[in-house]
Formats: C-alpha cells, structure tokens, sequence
C-alpha cells in the first residue's frame, strides 16, 4: 500500500509545479513552520532503480526557496549556492518530506538549511544561499 499523503494532513501545491515535470511537491504547516512533499514515482529513477538524486536536489531547492521567499518578505529570490549531502538511497514511491530552516536574513541574501527525510530516516541533508533580487 503507497503513502497517501492527504490523509495525513499535506495539502498538494498545484500551483507550484516543479521544473522538468517532476511533479507537485506537498505543503504542511506544523508547530509554526512549513514543511513540503514530495511523492516520489518509477520515473523519477535512476538506472539503478533508486531515486534520482538529481531529483532530490531539485525537491530541496524548490522546498527551501520557498522558505527563503517568505523570509525576505514574499520578494523575489534566486538560488546562488545549494549543498547536498545524501545520506541514503530513496526507493521510488516513497514519500520525501523537507523540514527546513532559516538560519540567516540579511538586506539582499537569506540562509537556509535543511534535511529530506523519508519517514524517520534522514536521506540527505542540504544548505543553501538564496539572493533576495529586490527589497521587499
């Protein structure tokens, strides 16, 4: 049996479809901060079988720009630096799931941080500059 992810409270984001047809990532808010989902499929596979990491990669830049974008006020933001450690393998038709953070705001670059975990096992862990393109 798959992983439904609406029935355990994520709400699916269509109006913020990745790039490259990757998918919808999913939104939860929990204890006053965002958390997102991804639903991972057979076609987000590598030739290995497992996932991707290139897709893992997209996920988090996606999930913490979308915390770097709140933090500096709803402004525009771009990426300028993203480090991912993986951690381990994700199996397609698991459920990724980004808890992240901001570490730092200053007038035009905010910092974040953060781990993509599948259940209790922590996948990878990823960090972040993005560049605030206008003053909010």
């Amino acid at each position: 049996m798959s992983f439904d992810p609406a029935t355990q409270g994520w709400r699916l984001m269509r109006g913020g479809a990745m790039p490259a047809g990757i998918g919808f990532p999913w939104a939860k808010r929990s204890d006053d901060h965002w958390r997102y989902g991804l639903l991972t499929t057979a076609k987000h596979a590598n030739p290995q079988g497992a996932l991707h990491g290139g897709i893992l990669m997209t996920f988090a830049d996606h999930g913490l720009s979308m915390l770097a974008w709140e933090a500096a006020h709803r402004a525009p933001c771009t990426t300028i630096q993203l480090n991912t450690h993986f951690l381990a393998a994700v199996e397609p038709g698991d459920f990724v799931e980004l808890r992240g953070e901001v570490t730092r705001v200053t007038k035009g670059l905010v910092f974040v941080r953060g781990i993509l975990a599948v259940g209790d096992r922590d996948v990878a862990a990823v960090d972040g500059i993005w560049r605030v393109l206008r003053a909010a």
